[in-house]
């Protein structure tokens, strides 16, 4: 089972939208997951569990409401993209790290960094 180009490209909007509100340092993990996720080589069983945690955290419900909880909202997000983003690492390439960056940069504009 593969994940079609229509949710894939959602989900792509979904993670857009979420950067709004989120920034870019907080979106580039997502990014990455996403990234992962839509890597052929990529084993279908962590493809699942990149999934449902970005699923967890772009979908209105949560165990922790953002709305009620506040900071237990944002760590129940966070807790759940680090434990999935550890598991996954492997996978990423320096290919998608330029992606994601890419991606980023015509999202909030060309991030300029000073090297010392």
């Amino acid at each position: 089972m593969e994940f079609s180009s229509p949710m894939l490209s959602d989900l792509l909007n979904k993670i857009k939208a979420l950067s709004k509100r989120l920034g870019r340092k907080a979106v580039r993990p997502l990014l990455l997951l996403y990234y992962v996720l839509t890597d052929p080589d990529v084993p279908l069983k962590d493809k699942v569990y990149i999934y449902s945690s970005i699923a967890y955290i772009v979908l209105p419900i949560n165990l922790l409401s953002f709305k009620r909880f506040h900071l237990l909202g944002i760590f129940d997000e966070l807790a759940s993209l680090a434990v999935i983003y550890d598991n996954v690492k492997k996978h990423v390439t320096i290919e998608m790290e330029m992606k994601a960056d890419d991606t980023l940069d015509s999202w909030f504009g060309i991030q300029y960094s000073i090297v010392d």
